[in-house]
């Protein structure tokens, strides 16, 4: 015997031979605004009444309204779904809108039958939709071809939809960490792509860098001329070549003309190794590092990730930098007591296993002091850190599981293939810094976008502007 539990929900019609005059059904749906965004992608009808609250609230109906076929596409799922239900074909279908419908209010939707013809099977039918207040706001007449056979199938399981920001609102939203701070020089390497170009221009454009932009010359205007891009408020230093580029913009760091320095279309390698230069280079007593900051959709916080583009296999003792490199940057990204996850293949310590150990020596080291300013545990298995769930299964008892702001990868290999698998595959909006260089520096990919390379000059902003801070009150 079977329970009701257990029992699954169907949808049935009603045949032509069922339905008298004077029969109805009735749907209640109340308008999200979700509901409009759905319908705003289903359809392609951006029309700003709808999707712009800023155009709304200026126009005569002081607030965004439901696309008038919301109301329609409810009648209809009447139609197709209950009252005559699965089988019935549509002939025509007449409206008249009273009323437009506000998010918050519901709809009651009625459908009763005016007219039956035996010759074709045919049904006219009354589809009302009143408001909460019992005003009409939709009226009509349908007129269908009703099913002859009895038709009850099980409910279909929808997909489940989220609705998640664009990645161009994600974009600003980064961009927004910028805000009441100045703009600050920055020399770009070798900007002889589209890509880096337009990435330095845009950072201009928001107001967030001064670009000197070190290169060949004729070829940085060639390229800005071939894109219509306007070098308006760029200083050009004339190099010829990217190796010259790398030197002379480490240089212009390394004397304080500049305050952040952003790979162009130059090899990485170019670039690092003028900043790791001993004597012309850019080091401090700290290990520097690369961190990923990434907004994923599916994750409620911003996720760093380092380091996944400096150090190959990093020791315990470069991990300690590493460590420390990312705290710091999260606490000028105002992440109070930043949670750092020490990522292995497992969550228990095993001899055989380095990144474990590392990991447990990485929270002893915190405990005594010698990593300050964030929280750590580990080791923690990619699930455990960024799922509650996952670490409540598994008994993992941590402030840090599940909800972690930091993830420190074991190495270079394992973390440049999560970052890229949460970009490519997570739809993942990314920025990428070098730390504990003298200067932040922007070092991102050379197939990145202008706006992921902009994304990453934003954060290196709001490093220079907390240096700037700290040397004012020495």
């Amino acid at each position: 015997m079977t329970s009701h539990l257990d029992t699954p929900e169907f949808i049935e019609n009603r045949t032509f031979d069922e339905i008298q005059v004077g029969d109805s059904a009735t749907l209640v749906r109340t308008l999200r605004p979700e509901d409009i965004q759905l319908f705003a992608i289903m359809s392609g009808d951006i029309n700003p009444a709808h999707v712009d609250p800023e155009y709304a609230r200026s126009s005569m109906l002081r607030e965004v309204i439901a696309h008038g076929m919301w109301g329609g596409a409810l009648i209809s799922t009447v139609l197709g779904t209950q009252f005559p239900g699965p089988g019935t074909i549509y002939v025509s279908q007449t409206l008249q809108f009273a009323r437009q419908v506000r998010v918050g209010d519901t709809l009651t939707v009625n459908v009763t039958c005016q007219k039956r013809f035996e010759h074709n099977r045919h049904l006219v039918l009354d589809c009302v939709c009143t408001n909460q207040e019992g005003q009409r706001v939709i009226g009509g007449t349908a007129e269908v071809l009703a099913p002859s056979e009895k038709i009850k199938r099980p409910k279909a399981v929808l997909p489940e939809f989220k609705l998640a920001e664009t990645k161009r609102s994600r974009y600003e939203h980064l961009l927004s960490i910028t805000q009441g701070i100045t703009s600050i020089p920055i020399a770009v390497a070798h900007p002889c792509d589209f890509q880096s170009l337009k990435g330095a221009l845009l950072a201009r454009d928001e107001g967030l860098v001064d670009p000197v932009l070190v290169g060949p010359e004729e070829k940085i205007r060639q390229i800005a001329h071939q894109n219509d891009l306007d070098l308006h408020g760029c200083t050009l230093i004339n190099v010829p070549h990217s190796h010259a580029a790398a030197e002379v913009a480490v240089a212009l760091a390394r004397e304080g003309k500049v305050e952040a320095l952003m790979k162009g279309s130059l090899h990485t390698d170019e670039l690092m190794a003028e900043v790791v230069a001993k004597e012309k280079g850019l080091r401090t007593a700290r290990r520097i590092s690369h961190v990923f900051l990434m907004d994923v959709p599916t994750y409620p916080r911003p996720l760093m990730i380092t380091d996944a583009a400096v150090n190959v296999e990093p020791s315990l003792e470069e991990k300690v930098d590493i460590v420390q490199n990312a705290i710091d940057l999260a606490l000028m990204l105002h992440i109070a007591e930043p949670k750092l996850a020490i990522l292995a293949a497992v969550e228990t310590i095993n001899p055989k296993m380095r990144a474990t150990l590392d990991a447990a020596a990485l929270c002893k080291m915190a405990d005594r002091g010698q990593i300050v300013g964030g929280l750590l545990d580990g080791p923690l298995a990619f699930d455990n850190a960024v799922s509650v769930v996952a670490a409540r299964t598994k008994g993992i008892t941590s402030a840090v599981a599940g909800q972690a702001d930091i993830l420190l990868v074991p190495d270079i290999e394992s973390g440049n293939m999560l970052a890229k698998q949460l970009e490519y595959l997570a739809d993942a909006l990314s920025a990428g810094i070098v730390l504990g260089a003298r200067v932040p520096i922007v070092l991102t990919s050379r197939a990145d976008s202008a706006e992921t390379r902009t994304a990453s000059t934003a954060v290196a902003v709001v490093m220079a502007n907390a240096r700037r801070r700290k040397a004012a009150s020495a």
